[in-house]
């Protein structure tokens, strides 16, 4: 049975786009569970309900744990490995001099869980989390553009994190809405052709990508532009 673990940020993103329900079509589908970490948990359900924020989306992922369609990984062997990690990833670059903290422990327990339970994949819209995964070096371009700070990188702490990662195969709620759109999921969404919806299909894929970027995924407009291309072509 395989093992799809998710990060905060595209529970958040599914949920307030309305699409969590996805989820637990996408899970029918697949000869497996979905995870998400405690830390995650916490951040999805136990801080937004201490909150006057964010209550009713807190309410919708605890539907989904109680009806099986997330499963929450309690587990304190892993912390080791997450900090392990958070350390690493934390001690690779430099701005000006110091130390940049580009990532957070819930992403860090994330992959770990994906890592240690060999994982099909690890779900994350956060930016930093899925460049240092695929490609680090973007990320002093990144930094540069942001800070204009001077970026040096700790090549062996570099090294040590790529040989850990390398095997890990990175998603985001992009790809899972995609995949629910191809698989006709999201059919009952089409609005009919009138004078202001030219192309009914283009208006649900701009729409849907749009708002997952809006929603705090990680797309940049040319991507967005190419996958509603590459949909429209086929």
């Amino acid at each position: 049975m395989g093992i799809i673990v998710f990060d905060t940020g595209p529970v958040i993103s599914l949920t307030t786009n309305n699409l969590l329900w996805m989820l637990r079509a996408l899970n029918s589908r697949y000869d497996g569970k979905f995870i998400i970490p405690m830390k995650v948990k916490k951040e999805l359900i136990d801080i937004p309900l201490m909150t006057k924020r964010y209550k009713f989306e807190a309410l919708q992922v605890m539907k989904e744990i109680r009806e099986g369609t997330l499963h929450v990984y309690n587990d304190k062997k892993i912390e080791k490995k997450t900090l392990e990690l958070l350390n690493l990833a934390n001690s690779i670059f430099k701005g000006n001099g110091n130390w940049l903290k580009i990532v957070q422990y819930g992403e860090m327990e994330a992959l770990a869980i994906a890592l240690l339970q060999n994982a099909d994949a690890l779900v994350v819209d956060e930016r930093n989390t899925r460049k240092l995964i695929e490609n680090p070096l973007q990320i002093v371009k990144l930094i540069k553009q942001k800070t204009g700070a001077k970026v040096t990188v700790h090549k062996d702490n570099l090294k040590r994190f790529k040989r850990q990662v390398q095997n890990v195969k990175i998603m985001r709620s992009v790809e899972l809405v995609m995949r629910a759109y191809e698989l006709g999921m999201l059919d009952n969404y089409m609005p009919n052709r009138t004078s202001v919806v030219k192309d009914p299909k283009k208006t649900l894929l701009n729409s849907l990508l749009w708002g997952l970027k809006i929603r705090g995924c990680a797309i940049s407009h040319k991507e967005l532009d190419r996958i509603v291309n590459m949909e429209l072509e086929e």
